[in-house]
């Protein structure tokens, strides 16, 4: 990926560039950390050679006013800082948002979604997928029917990746966000539990 970078300013079109997205420090962004830790357990059932995912920070073009607060975007990336999709932190602070969400369950959807983005576009391969059906699930929130939409009030549960079903049509909660190594076929599970046991022996 060619990160963006120069920043115009102003006539005679001279550039300043922008410094290079960076991954996050570790505590900075404590709700996102969380989430994507929560997703990675995903990641590491389903696709156990794959390295996990990471926060980046991309420097916004704006500076930030003195003793405010930091307005990089954060994306969520492949081990090697590339990443594809939208910021998961607030990044219209001027409107008093909070830079992460309150939201255990907010962050975690959006987390999810980020994920997926970034795996589905950059691997080029449908994740995660449904053992029954055979095709993608999205991060949505637990019960929800199919014509639920993104704001929907009704819908409050915990984030569950969800399937849209077969042919038939029956959607269905698949599992929570996080536990997608408890719905694998037994094959894969058992080899997921052997892989798992190789590496908490290493030194």
């Amino acid at each position: 990926m060619s990160y963006f970078s120069y920043v115009s300013l102003g006539p005679g079109d001279d550039r300043q560039r922008l410094p290079e997205p960076r991954q996050t420090v570790p505590g900075q962004w404590p709700k996102l950390e969380a989430a994507l830790a929560t997703v990675n357990r995903d990641l590491m059932a389903t696709l156990p050679g794959q390295g996990p995912l990471i926060l980046m920070a991309a420097p916004s073009w704006q500076p930030s006013p003195p003793g405010g607060i930091d307005r990089d975007q954060v994306y969520v990336a492949m081990p090697d800082g590339r990443w594809h999709g939208n910021p998961v932190n607030a990044c219209d602070l001027d409107e008093d948002d909070p830079p992460e969400p309150h939201d255990t369950a907010t962050v975690l959807t959006v987390v999810a979604d980020a994920a997926q983005a970034t795996i589905t576009e950059l691997l080029w391969q449908v994740w995660p997928i449904c053992w029954e059906h055979g095709i993608g699930m999205h991060p949505r929130p637990a019960g929800t029917a199919d014509d639920w939409y993104q704001g929907a009030t009704e819908a409050d549960g915990p984030p569950v990746w969800w399937c849209r079903g077969g042919r038939d049509g029956h959607c269905h909660d698949v599992s929570p966000v996080g536990d997608l190594a408890a719905t694998l076929p037994g094959k894969q599970r058992r080899a997921l539990r052997r892989s798992e046991r190789k590496r908490d022996r290493r030194p």
